[in-house]
């Protein structure tokens, strides 16, 4: 009894020093005076650093977005990029704020991982990426093939459990780094290439010497849905991360983007001028200026800019909306109430 008293004290003790540590992000972060954001190292669309170290995709709006919330700034966040292993103890020991990585909320991560994970900004699936000399039309075609993936991630585990489910075999080329899993892919080490299907879309695009060659197959394996992630410990972060987020969607569904929202400054809709701040009290929930949500918008674009401007049709990853659309036009992004 005794034993078992001292352990439940002790981890009593290691929760509490977490959440007092973690409590005062908002404050540690205007202290510094940016937002430190853990991304992607490499992948076009979502986390993408061209020649002069400048860093562009969905992902990064977010982080961009955050600053914005909190400095009326989008310049005003450093980017870490981080591999699949290196992101979760990034973020887990405070090296960056705000994870905004690619990165599948499960129920594991939203639990003993320790992330509070903000709404979901893609809604994605495993798929597979095979060379058209292959003569592969269906996953279900691939029984024996040698599968390139990168380890610590989801996709690993569906990829097993795909295989197990449908009673086939495959040879995995398991690398951590997702630059080298590209690698090994191109050279030919492997039939295959899986992980998200937004991802074999940026791979495709950004990476593969010639895309053509290159064929995405029909089949989505699993559920990814991707969205940025916060540690445990720090409610009123989290808060900021997840309306930040909010923010965007619902302009969206209200009409309001990066070059009209000034037109609606005197709209007599209650919603719209909570929204906007014209109505204060939002801003004060969250510790912030009445005007975070216009601000975000204004500088960083609703998430149909956001998601054109990256991964959309006139992006090279030609992406169509599909799960991502608004609810109101058969998607699944949805934002909680303004009120």
């Amino acid at each position: 009894m005794k034993t078992g008293f001292l352990a439940t004290a002790a981890a009593a003790v290691v929760v509490t020093a977490s959440v007092a540590a973690g409590a005062a992000t908002l404050d540690t972060v205007k202290q510094r005076g940016f937002v430190q954001c853990g991304v992607n190292a490499g992948l076009p669309g979502f986390g993408n650093p061209d020649s002069a170290g400048n860093w562009t995709g969905l992902d990064v709006d977010y982080c961009r977005a955050v600053a914005v919330a909190i400095f009326n700034d989008p310049n005003k966040v450093k980017f870490t990029p981080l591999s699949a292993q290196q992101r979760f103890p990034a973020i887990q020991s405070g090296e960056v704020d705000l994870l905004s990585r690619n990165t599948t909320a499960t129920l594991t991560r939203d639990t003993s991982v320790g992330l509070n994970f903000a709404p979901v900004t893609y809604y994605d699936g495993q798929g597979f990426m095979v060379t058209k000399k292959l003569g592969v039309k269906s996953a279900k075609e691939l029984n024996g093939a040698t599968v390139c993936v990168q380890s610590g991630t989801t996709t690993e585990l569906n990829l097993a459990d795909y295989f197990r489910s449908n009673n086939m075999s495959y040879n995995p080329v398991v690398i951590e780094s997702n630059d080298e899993v590209n690698a090994a892919y191109f050279a030919g080490r492997c039939d295959v290439l899986t992980t998200d299907m937004s991802g074999l879309a940026g791979t495709r695009a950004g990476v593969a010497p010639v895309p053509d060659d290159h064929v995405i197959l029909p089949e989505v394996i699993s559920k990814e849905p991707l969205a940025p992630a916060v540690r445990h410990g720090d409610d009123q972060w989290f808060d900021i991360v997840k309306w930040t987020v909010y923010a965007t969607i619902q302009a969206e569904e209200f009409g309001i983007n990066s070059k009209n929202i000034d037109e609606f400054g005197n709209s007599q809709n209650p919603d719209i001028q909570r929204f906007l701040g014209t109505s204060p009290g939002m801003g004060k929930a969250l510790g912030l200026d009445e005007k975070w949500a216009y601000n975000v918008v204004k500088k960083i674009g609703n998430y149909g800019e956001i998601f054109d401007r990256n991964v959309g049709p006139g992006t090279p990853l030609k992406l169509e909306r599909g799960l991502n659309a608004l609810w109101t036009k058969g998607g699944l992004m949805y934002a909680e109430p303004f009120r």
